[in-house]
């Protein structure tokens, strides 16, 4: 009788033989890919062949201390076979293999928290053509299910001695089994795709050969084809590493495939950084800035996918080379200097690979600039998709603080949908202006109707409108730009006594002596709920407005800290009322014996300067009586 029992995973295991279910965002991912319509169905190529460099690097790493693991078979290698009559294609490695474990850990769950987003994203429809979004991003070993309708993985781990079997149809389950050791790999990983009937051009030597040359000709392993059962191994790439080669030999879609293997992006890069460091430390960079946004850009976990070797050897793929505000950039640094006989974790401490990330943030920085300089269009897109990641830097990196604020871009009250550097808002301020004004928020259309800008457009003052959540910490770090203060105008005093109203403008009336005397009246009226009640130059067609302090944080960066439950005790804004306004004129001229009315008024007055500011009212209950008193004083008048 045939010894069967239940896992605890819920798995069924015969004899060594085990069923499972995937992991359901696998199960989901699997679905998507076998009834995609997908039309460029070659990206699954490349994935394998990718995933197959990869287990050769690692050997390779893992050998420096272990040289037994290579045995006599010192030399990686990636063998692609084709079977045209039974409709087979093999991908075959002779590198670092996978145990059982490993093997049920890498084809049945997903790791990348990235992948969930592109699938949350195409279920939910958000993009016309699913095809873009999958090439975009890349579907990694699952991508197989495109083109087969059964996928088998045999796997030797380098020196081990057991060899096991993968196999499933995509459809809900995979089975783990013991694999005859005649009938498996010596070392290394084969993956076998059982081709579907519209997928047999995929067996062709030609069409193979050519999607070989275009999409995996530059991996560091060499690659051998065999057209046919019984035919004799044939080179079609020689696995030498694209970025130790000239720049000027070169081509543009070479790099472009190079880039679409390493970031795992099917779409085209919008910066190339390609260069050799010579002198005290040698090393060689390739690193792409992607023409669109990775999925996973705003992951709290997410890291920098910059790969590190050392004289060709791979370290890992997710070395600490770039700054966080930079974990956009794709590509690999390979260092001549860095020792290979230490840890992972110990390299990346090493002092060399320190100067190694200064060299390279400082040139990726600089070749942003020079792109802004000479490509404003192009670097324009770069902002649009990475300007909210790069500043981060203002907040985090005090040394390039400079260099980030020159790269920056913004929208402000004149500018429209463009975006405009702090030389152009510097160069273009008006006379007797001392500032860099800005006003911080999560909506741009609620900053461009704030009371608060009144003041300033009447005198043609530009303002930035800063809409991301981390504007409003960078600008307490980022103090000034070219000796000009950067400043809150809902903070303190707006200082636009020193800029002159145009000429052709209307001016506007004086401030009658009993207007004084009911900014008193409101702020004794209002006591502790505001700090002060003063008369406003900001204003010019509203009545009122909120402002914050000088010192201590402003409206917007208050909201952020009490929000992330880091404020201990709001500050008490001022109320700063416009006394030129025919309301408040009008208030200002009642007597003694309309005092309750007054009362009334001034509450009401603060409130409306809460609802403008995007607060609710202070007490709802009594704003309500106060505007039923309101409401019913005019209709006994009327």
């Amino acid at each position: 009788m045939t010894d069967t029992t239940a896992t605890e995973t819920g798995a069924r295991e015969t004899n060594n033989r085990e069923t499972r279910a995937f992991e359901a965002d696998v199960a989901r991912l699997l679905h998507m890919m076998v009834h995609s319509v997908y039309s460029d169905k070659d990206v699954f190529l490349r994935e394998l062949i990718s995933n197959a460099a990869d287990a050769c690097e690692k050997l390779r790493f893992e050998a420096i201390g272990r040289p037994e693991l290579l045995g006599d078979d010192p030399k990686p290698r990636i063998t692609i076979s084709a079977d045209p009559d039974n409709r087979q294609l093999v991908v075959e490695d002779n590198g670092i293999g996978m145990s059982r474990d490993e093997m049920a850990e890498a084809l049945g769950t997903i790791a990348r928290s990235g992948t969930r987003a592109f699938m949350e994203r195409l279920e939910a429809g958000k993009a016309t053509e699913d095809s873009q979004l999958i090439g975009q991003f890349g579907v990694g070993f699952y991508s197989a299910f495109m083109v087969a309708d059964r996928v088998d993985v045999i796997s030797r781990q380098a020196g081990g001695t057991d060899a096991w079997r993968w196999s499933s149809d995509g459809k809900g389950t995979y089975e783990i089994a013991p694999a005859p050791l005649d009938a498996a790999p010596a070392r290394g990983t084969r993956v076998i795709l059982h081709l579907m009937e519209d997928a047999s051009s995929y067996t062709t030597p030609y069409r193979l050969e050519g999607l070989v040359t275009s999409q995996s000709g530059h991996v560091p392993v060499p690659i051998t084809l065999v057209e046919k059962p019984g035919a004799e191994p044939r080179d079609i790439a020689d696995g030498t590493a694209l970025w130790v080669r000239q720049k000027s030999e070169i081509k543009p879609e070479e790099y472009t495939d190079f880039y679409r293997g390493i970031a795992g992006q099917y779409d085209e890069p919008a910066v190339t950084i390609h260069f050799r460091a010579e002198g005290r430390q040698e090393y060689s960079v390739l690193a792409f800035v992607p023409g669109s946004r990775p999925f996973d850009l705003f992951d709290q976990d997410r890291q920098g996918r910059m790969k590190l070797y050392v004289r060709r050897v791979f370290i890992t793929d997710d070395a600490d080379i770039l700054p966080r505000y930079l974990r956009f950039v794709r590509g690999l640094v390979d260092s001549a200097d860095l020792p290979l006989n230490v840890s992972r974790e110990m390299i990346q401490e090493s002092p060399l690979l320190a100067s190694i990330r200064k060299g390279v943030t400082n040139r990726v920085l600089g070749d942003l600039a020079k792109l802004a300089d000479n490509d404003a269009e192009a670097y324009a897109r770069i902002w649009e998709n990475f300007g909210v990641v790069l500043k981060e830097g203002l907040y985090e990196d005090y040394e390039r603080r400079e260099q980030l604020l020159k790269l920056s871009r913004f929208r402000s009250t004149t500018s429209g949908e463009a975006s405009r550097s702090l030389a152009d808002y510097v160069g273009a301020m008006k006379e007797g202006q001392k500032a860099i004004f800005f006003m911080a928020g999560d909506d741009r259309a609620r900053l461009e109707a704030s009371p608060q800008l009144e003041g300033f457009r009447a005198r043609g003052i530009e303002v930035l409108l800063l809409t991301d959540p981390v504007d409003s910490f960078w600008v307490t770090m980022a103090p000034e730009f070219d000796g000009k203060p950067l400043k809150s105008v809902t903070q303190g005093a707006a200082e636009l006594s020193d800029v002159p109203l145009p000429e052709d403008a209307a001016k506007p009336a004086e401030a009658t002596p009993e207007v004084g005397a009911f900014l008193a009246f409101v702020k004794s009226t209002l006591g502790d709920e505001v700090s002060d009640v003063k008369a406003s130059d900001r204003l010019t067609t509203s009545a009122v407005c909120l402002v914050a302090p000088e010192h201590g944080p402003d409206r917007q960066f208050e909201r952020l800290l009490n929000a992330a439950g880091r404020l201990d005790k709001a500050a008490r804004p001022i109320l700063e009322i416009n006394p030129r306004h025919e309301r408040v004129a009008a208030l200002a001229r009642l007597g003694d014996d309309d005092r309750t009315f007054k009362e009334d008024a001034a509450h009401l007055l603060y409130d409306e300067a809460r609802v403008l500011d995007g607060d609710k009212p202070a007490d709802a209950r009594a704003f309500s009586a106060r505007l039923a008193r309101l409401i019913e004083r005019g209709l006994a008048k009327g």
